[in-house]
């Protein structure tokens, strides 16, 4: 267990918090109770959620560094970031449907599978497939939505400085929406990018190994033993 093996389990240790504090028994008194000021329950939620998400850059980025790279670490850091990004649209299901339909859940939770999966084949077969940009852009699309979703069940819109000009309207309601459907839309593309890297990857290997089956079933010209010559002769 060093620093960045430790970081990623802190990532798996925040999933069972961030499932507390979205519950209605957040606090321990119960949700809604006196003591809890508006939106106080939203914005722990985000920030454990953030926190979380920031972890994942930071342990692969540490063990690059500190030259720790393990088969704990390569086996733990993708578990963590599925169990944390399901968690989350599970748990914002219930708590923000209005946001959050079931059918998003488990597209993206669908998703998340797949890639695993192969990924995993990949692995079987001595090759690798590389995180895309595309791929690199849902993760930010995943980290945006779900703090937006958040958010929105709490408020629909911010007013900054109401002061200046009227102040700012920050839509939430609009924000977690549209980030909702554009990570859905990028999950699925980056599904079919990464399927498509990996059928052209497993095709050039099957047939590698389809030419060495070919080849071993070759029967070998036998030789004559140097007994048997010597009985000719």
């Amino acid at each position: 267990m060093n620093l960045p093996n430790s970081i990623t389990m802190s990532r798996i240790a925040a999933i069972p918090l961030l499932i507390w504090i979205l519950s209605p028994s957040f606090p321990l008194h119960g949700h809604g109770q006196p003591g809890l000021i508006g939106g106080e329950q939203e914005i722990i939620a985000s920030i454990v959620f953030i926190l979380a998400s920031i972890t994942d850059g930071v342990d692969g980025y540490l063990a690059r560094r500190r030259g720790q790279i393990t088969t704990m670490g390569m086996l733990l850091d993708p578990l963590a970031d599925k169990l944390l990004i399901s968690a989350a649209y599970i748990v914002l299901v219930a708590y923000n449907p209005r946001i959050v339909p079931p059918w998003i859940a488990v597209l993206v939770i669908g998703r998340e599978f797949l890639v695993s999966g192969l990924r995993s084949i990949a692995a079987n077969e001595g090759f690798t497939i590389e995180a895309s940009e595309i791929g690199k852009l849902k993760t930010v699309l995943q980290i945006v939505s779900v703090v937006a979703a958040v958010l929105a069940h709490r408020w629909d819109y911010w007013l900054w400085f109401p002061g200046f000009h009227g102040g700012f309207v920050i839509g939430v309601h609009f924000i977690a929406l549209t980030a909702i459907y554009w990570m859905t839309i990028v999950s699925i593309i980056s599904a079919v990018d990464y399927f498509v890297g990996f059928w052209k990857k497993i095709d050039h290997a099957s047939e590698r190994q389809r030419r060495r089956v070919v080849l071993s079933r070759k029967a070998k010209p036998s030789q004559p033993s140097p007994e048997h010559h010597s009985r000719i002769g």
